[in-house]
């Protein structure tokens, strides 16, 4: 309700992680230790709220053998984009054949269904501090759960383009302003959570074994990264 994604001290939580960006990056954008008083504060130190998400994750993985999470967010393009790691780098991830496997499967399962864009955050753009990329990185250095951390990025400029009055509210290049609007976004991702939430129960019948690992990670690569 306080119209921020930032918390009381002024960190933005997608920035606050201890991840250096690499390779180009835009300033502050990216991430920024100037000030509290510009957008896109990484802080000096984890704040609490990222700690708490790091503790949930942590003990996720404790009772599961895969952990898929999905991150939702506004305020990037005309497209919903649901985004993996990583968004430090351009270089793909180590689970790039997961990644590949559960979009095909997304979209064989829904062949009629062309809400999202699945990609490396990086292909956008790169940040410091994305407490993704961080638990990503860390679970990988242990034998627990496998995270396969997503990000829904949804296209709110097409909110905008649809009621351009919304560039003079506070919160209208983020979020659809209009009541009728923000029950259709809200009602529009059901489909995509329900997937996952069947994807993570029915995890063995769709993840890639070692041969096929090998072939889904080129098709990633060609893809996305080339």
């Amino acid at each position: 309700h306080q119209g921020t994604r930032c918390t009381a001290q002024g960190v933005d939580l997608m920035r606050n992680a201890p991840v250096e960006a690499h390779g180009l990056h835009l300033w502050p954008l990216a991430g920024q230790q100037l000030t509290r008083h510009l957008p896109w504060y990484r802080g000096t130190q984890l704040a609490t709220e990222s700690q708490a998400l790091i503790d949930s994750v942590q003990q996720a993985r404790q009772r599961a053998s895969i952990v898929l999470s999905m991150d939702l967010h506004s305020g990037f393009g005309m497209k919903d984009r649901l985004w993996f790691p990583y968004a430090g780098h351009r270089l793909p991830p180590p689970h790039l054949a997961e990644a590949v496997a559960l979009c095909d499967l997304f979209n064989q399962t829904f062949p009629m269904h062309d809400f999202y864009r699945m990609e490396p955050q990086s292909i956008n753009y790169t940040t410091h501090g994305d407490l993704w990329d961080y638990l990503y990185d860390e679970a990988r250095q242990d034998d627990g759960a496998l995270l396969l951390p997503f990000t829904l990025e949804m296209g709110s400029w097409l909110w905008l383009r649809k009621n351009p009055r919304q560039l003079f509210d506070r919160l209208g290049l983020f979020h659809p302003v209009l009541p009728h609007r923000l029950r259709r976004v809200l009602r529009r991702h059901w489909t995509l959570l329900d997937f996952l939430l069947r994807a993570a129960i029915e995890h063995e019948q769709w993840q890639p074994d070692y041969q096929a690992r090998f072939a889904l990670h080129q098709i990633g690569v060609e893809r996305w990264y080339l």
